[in-house]
């Protein structure tokens, strides 16, 4: 099946669909490819459940979790050919999105356009960021492209920001401070992280079994959404640019 708006379409986190190419390419992947390969392979535990049907829907596994002929082809050609290779595999799989939108040359806020009627409705934004990160991949966007703002809404002044501080100092203090009414408000936490730790009742209320469950399948899902997952060396590569910052 391709990426349709008559069917669900994929809204996994880019990083792990490209690390089970990647993955494949370069080690193999035991087969039938399910959630227990997927989570050998690197891909957090959280993602597997919108992982597989993204493998499904992109065409690079069927329904039995054996890998395509697409996916074949991707693993076995040269290196040279990558990301021509993923281009066209793209356009293809994406042949309803690129005829409406060129993402090489179109603002990001027109290529959200592309997604509106597509389902589910609230995943729309990880649709566009998924698929922007499987152009980069394959070359057919800029690393940077997939990082543009979501819209073109006016940049608000940014508050100052707050003086590094030392890692004797980040190891000492506690990273969820209160103030006075109990609210976060060191900036150490997305605000939208704050605002469902917030909802959890005290110790005397306790909660329901569906409410816990509730709150962590959310919690996991805004999670994933604001905290970007990256590979071993993109964090590596942002602390040494760190060390640098501070010297």
């Amino acid at each position: 099946m391709a990426v349709t708006a008559q069917a669900p379409a994929p809204y996994t986190a880019g990083a792990a669909v490209i690390n089970v190419i990647r993955r494949y390419r370069d080690k193999g992947l035991t087969t039938p490819i399910n959630g227990d390969v997927l989570v050998r392979a690197g891909v957090s535990e959280t993602l597997v459940s919108r992982t597989m049907p993204a493998l499904v829907t992109l065409e690079l596994i069927d329904e039995q979790g054996q890998p395509t002929e697409t996916f074949q082809k991707i693993r076995t050609i040269p290196e040279a050919d990558y990301k021509a290779t993923l281009a066209a595999w793209l356009r293809s799989v994406y042949a309803d999105i690129f005829s409406f939108v060129d993402p090489a040359n179109d603002e990001q806020v027109r290529v959200r356009d592309a997604f509106r009627s597509y389902v589910p409705h609230g995943q729309q934004d990880r649709m566009v960021a998924l698929f922007l990160a499987l152009c980069a991949e394959a070359g057919i966007v800029s690393e940077t492209k997939k990082s543009e703002p979501r819209t073109a809404a006016r940049k608000q002044p940014s508050a100052p920001r707050a003086a590094a501080r030392t890692p004797r100092e980040r190891a000492g203090t506690p990273t969820n401070r209160k103030n006075e009414s109990g609210a976060f408000n060191d900036g150490s936490l997305p605000p939208a992280l704050v605002g469902i730790i917030q909802s959890i009742p005290s110790a005397d209320l306790g909660w329901t079994q569906s409410t816990r469950d509730k709150f962590i399948t959310t919690f996991s899902a805004v999670l994933d959404f604001v905290v970007p997952i990256k590979t071993d060396d993109e964090i590596a590569a942002q602390a040494v640019e760190q060390e640098e910052h501070t010297k």
